[in-house]
């Protein structure tokens, strides 16, 4: 119950706090606070360290790539799949899990948005900073309202071989690295659901798993997306009253959070729902926006996506174990 409370009562403050400030990109105040109490089971120097750190890196990172190859599409694909790379590295390896999974997400995104010459890369920047912050401040305030009753053991460690580690940096590196190219390729700005979906699967290490993951977040998109339809129709012309909203946003978050909890934690059927309503409500809720056909098309476009996802990790999961120095010795 704890833990319900700290995820729902920071999701419905970073939403809260973006709108009443009027701040582009609410998904980022949105979703980040949901990362950092949803998928880390303690709050400690150690995590701060590796979230911040990791959004600051960030800024220097894309600064420098869509600074300098902007221009050149290749070349900038070529520094994404090092950047992917190196984050995928830290995944696998484990001890720098969060480091590397928040870089690959905010990655991803950041590089997305800001190869668009129509966009403004300081404001984008500045958001991710200020977000990160921000849902750094209130992780440390909920864990502060509502402490663990006792305290967590840390996850024990995983001894992997070398070929193993290969292969998982190598599989996810090289579909993040697509998933870029062909967002970009097709001018897809306003499909962000669809993108996070095709790098949230990844952080399952693997194809076998992967499959697994990608239908729990099938789920969990179909049941956010349906309750957000129905949190705008039980509103219908009172969705302008930012205290209502909240409270409907604040309900739908305990119950998904409980799910994700019941679940053990992980990426699935429950953080698939708390991402999805947090993406809906920081990005498509607005005077000028419709929910309902924001709900629809992102359960849409992010089924496709992660459909050929799975297919391209199909098939560089066999061309991969082809060789014994990345052979996926477990599965």
């Amino acid at each position: 119950m704890r833990q319900c409370l700290r995820i729902a009562f920071a999701g419905m403050i970073g939403f809260a706090i973006s709108h009443l400030m009027d701040w582009n990109y609410g998904v980022f105040y949105t979703v980040y606070p949901m990362f950092l109490l949803g998928l880390v089971p303690v709050f400690k120097p150690h995590v701060v360290r590796q979230f911040l750190g990791n959004a600051c890196i960030n800024v220097v990172e894309v600064s420098l790539v869509v600074g300098f190859t902007q221009h050149m599409p290749v070349v900038m694909t070529g520094l994404a799949f090092l950047l992917f790379y190196s984050r995928f590295r830290l995944m696998a390896r484990g001890p720098l899990f969060l480091f590397g999974a928040n870089g690959v997400l905010t990655l991803s995104i950041l590089l997305h948005f800001a190869s668009y010459p129509s966009r403004n890369l300081f404001d984008l920047l500045t958001n991710n900073v200020v977000a990160s912050m921000l849902a750094v401040c209130i992780a440390a305030l909920m864990y502060l309202l509502f402490p663990d009753a006792e305290g967590r053991k840390p996850p024990p460690a995983v001894d992997k071989p070398a070929s193993l580690v290969r292969h998982q940096t190598l599989i996810g590196a090289i579909t993040a690295t697509l998933s870029f190219a062909v967002f970009q390729t097709l001018d897809l700005k306003d499909s962000l659901s669809a993108q996070m979906a095709t790098i949230l699967i990844l952080f399952a290490l693997g194809y076998p798993n992967a499959r697994v993951s990608a239908v729990k977040r099938a789920i969990g998109a179909l049941l956010g997306c349906n309750l957000a339809i129905l949190i705008q129709l039980l509103l219908f012309t009172q969705s302008d009253h930012l205290l209502l909203v909240m409270l409907s946003y604040w309900i739908g978050l305990m119950l998904f959070a409980r799910i994700h909890l019941l679940e053990g934690g992980g990426s699935g059927v429950g953080f698939g729902a708390l991402t999805t309503l947090g993406i809906l409500f920081g990005q498509y809720l607005g005077p000028n926006q419709d929910v309902f056909y924001a709900a629809l098309y992102r359960f849409s476009s992010m089924s496709v996506a992660m459909v050929i996802t799975l297919v391209v990790m199909a098939v560089l999961h066999r061309l991969l174990n082809a060789s014994p120095m990345t052979r996926d010795t477990v599965s």
